[in-house]
């Protein structure tokens, strides 16, 4: 389990775009080829355009690449967007994804910022960010957008 220790959020760097789009398209390629979506250059691409060192933490098991996570603020500076959150298929299903989640959420919680993420209709990851505090905002046929508004903080988490 990787609830309490083994792993390290480390700041992204420009060398990391290729790597973390090549685990994008690994991780979304079930879901949207469920959807009819899947392209393997452009599930690759979006990560390209959209790839920002300064706002990616690279999550590391034993200093290797086991997933990342982008957090920007919002446009209107007032809250925080959740993007690019993917973990190495071995990884998954052992507590990982909750534990530095949980992690981004304590820092948005200690600055009073709202957390928004889109995923996948039909997504298994939508049982996490539910798990974890988020709900419900919007949907459109390919996209659920969740928000969680910050928490008091608890103490021991």
């Amino acid at each position: 389990m990787y609830g309490e220790t083994n792993w390290a959020l480390r700041p992204g760097r420009a060398e990391d775009v290729e790597p973390i789009a090549e685990l994008r398209a690994e991780v979304m390629r079930a879901d949207l080829e469920r959807l009819g979506r899947y392209d393997a250059h452009r599930v690759r691409q979006r990560l390209r355009d959209g790839f920002s060192p300064a706002h990616t933490s690279v999550i590391e098991i034993d200093g290797a690449l086991a997933g990342c996570v982008t957090v920007r603020p919002y446009e209107d500076g007032e809250g925080l967007y959740l993007e690019h959150f993917y973990l190495a298929p071995g990884t998954q299903g052992r507590g990982l994804g909750t534990a530095v989640l949980r992690e981004l959420l304590d820092r948005a919680d200690a600055a009073g910022l709202p957390v928004r993420l889109v995923v996948l209709q039909g997504s298994a990851a939508r049982r996490l960010y539910e798990r974890e505090g988020f709900t419900f905002e919007s949907e459109d046929p390919v996209d659920v957008t969740l928000v969680r508004n910050p928490h008091p903080r608890a103490a021991g988490r």
